[in-house]
């Protein structure tokens, strides 16, 4: 069967100089399929646009900046995701220079600064260390957020099988 994916970009804003990262408290909508998680900024491409037009586009609807240096971290395939089970390609973005200030809140939910530690606490194998942070996300990301930030200028190409909330499984490599 042919994989007909949704086509996505994910960012994280990280501000170099204080060391945080920029992600949304997904809280503003009841009915969203993301409620209650925190995140980078993204969303799907439109027709007859490309992935960085899309990323510049969303960056720009959801946080009023322009981006002004960023690069592609890796790709992820998740099938079966979340409570409507879709198909995903994600384009997944590191960006460290924008033009602009981020608003507090925008149409998804509230925006916060939080330092790259405690997001990178937030994706350990200790449940507690996790819980500790107040940074509910998607439980796979904790499986690929460190490498958006590991330094390693390869980017990495994953897939995340999905079984509607939770993930099956994790594998990727790096090119």
């Amino acid at each position: 069967m042919p994989f007909t994916p949704i086509v996505g970009t994910l960012a994280y804003l990280w501000d170099v100089a204080s060391d945080q990262v920029l992600l949304v408290r997904r809280n503003a909508r009841p009915d969203d399929d993301h409620y209650g998680k925190v995140n980078g900024v993204g969303g799907k491409l439109e027709a007859d646009e490309g992935v960085t037009q899309s990323l510049r586009r969303e960056v720009w609807e959801e946080l009023g900046v322009e981006l002004t240096d960023f690069r592609v971290r890796g790709t992820i395939t998740w099938t079966n995701f979340g409570p409507r089970r879709e198909e995903w390609l994600g384009f997944v973005f590191l960006a460290t220079g924008w033009e602009g200030e981020p608003p507090s809140t925008n149409a998804e939910g509230t925006l916060e600064w939080v330092e790259r530690a405690r997001l990178l606490a937030a994706c350990s194998d200790d449940e507690k260390e996790r819980a500790a942070t107040g940074l509910p996300m998607w439980e796979g990301d904790r499986h690929f957020v460190p490498l958006v930030f590991d330094g390693d200028d390869r980017a990495f190409h994953g897939t995340m099988p999905y079984d509607g909330d939770h993930p099956k499984s994790w594998t990727y490599e790096r090119l």
